[in-house]
């Protein structure tokens, strides 16, 4: 064997086998021109778009392109791609096969891709032998996008909607028995508010410094100053806590009333940068290349038999 990849010795068998190489590499080309025809492998056209992701939530660490990328690959849109192109028929996968959804998933993600480009846009690539379908099923692809993540906002705005509604009508239900008690005291003991004692104060001192404490008056004072020693604390807190409850449903209000407005918002959340389009030429498969490689490799293997064939027929 210490001959059998000497340079010389290879150079004297190819020039003495020239022939045969040169008829391999021509039968290589003939051949694989024709096994590389629409005859034997299907043309497929390719169609690409281009979006940036907007008006989502940054909800890990994640850039906006990744978990827009996490959408646009989710199963959710498969399957709404899967029915809304039928492509079961279109990959040819017998829908009672056991193996459906493997099979179906497979073929699906050997023709549509979505990836990130160094630009920080998701790009998306659809294969498919009508190049029609192939650019409507890009154009699919973000109209599922932007449907997909409308509802994940929708439910989350709804969920707040409902939460926020919930408290205020907590909140309404406790102004209710505020009110009630404030009302209460108002009746039986004349406290209109807690700021008035220094007024009922101020009175009562002045009637007493002039003399007139038998009066009606004076002693209509002297009762509110009573009931103000004896119930102010508590009319006090009751009136704090109704204009809590009043600015705490004044806030719960506005939460509500944003939360809202995003719920019925109709808005997308991608921007296109390329739409998809027909091709006019396929891409798949290169046949040029393929003539290439399978040339190549004739020729190579044909090089390894003639080495084995002639080995020892050398010095």
């Amino acid at each position: 064997m210490d001959n059998f990849f000497d340079n010389r010795r290879i150079l004297n068998m190819i020039w003495k086998r020239k022939f045969h190489f040169v008829a391999v590499g021509f039968i290589a080309v003939v051949l694989s021109a024709i096994f590389s025809g629409p005859a034997f492998i299907t043309p497929k056209f390719k169609s690409t778009a281009r979006i940036y992701p907007s008006n989502i939530w940054v909800l890990s660490d994640e850039s906006e392109t990744e978990q827009m990328l996490e959408v646009l690959n989710s199963n959710d849109i498969k399957f709404r791609m899967f029915d809304a192109f039928n492509l079961h028929e279109v990959y040819k996968i017998d829908k009672n096969d056991p193996q459906f959804y493997t099979y179906m998933f497979a073929e699906y993600n050997t023709n549509v891709s979505a990836s990130k480009t160094e630009f920080e846009t998701a790009e998306i690539k659809v294969m498919d032998e009508d190049p029609q379908r192939a650019s409507d099923m890009c154009d699919s692809i973000i109209t599922f996008y932007n449907q997909k993540v409308r509802e994940i906002h929708k439910a989350k705005d709804k969920e707040m909607v409902d939460l926020t509604q919930k408290q205020i009508n907590k909140k309404n239900d406790e102004l209710k028995i505020f009110q009630h008690q404030l009302d209460s005291i108002r009746e039986k003991y004349g406290i209109i508010s807690y700021d008035q004692v220094s007024e009922v104060t101020r009175g009562y001192m002045s009637a007493l410094a002039t003399g007139r404490s038998s009066s009606s008056d004076t002693k209509k004072i002297e009762k509110i100053y009573d009931n103000l020693s004896k119930e102010g604390s508590n009319a006090l807190i009751v009136e704090n806590k109704f204009r809590t409850t009043i600015q705490a449903i004044d806030s719960l209000q506005l939460l509500y009333d944003a939360h809202l407005n995003e719920y019925e918002k109709e808005i997308t959340y991608s921007h296109v940068v390329e739409y998809p389009f027909p091709a006019d030429k396929k891409a798949y498969p290169v046949r040029w290349l393929i003539v290439a490689f399978t040339t190549l490799s004739a020729v190579f293997f044909a090089l390894l038999v003639f080495l084995v064939l002639d080995y020892g027929k050398f010095d």
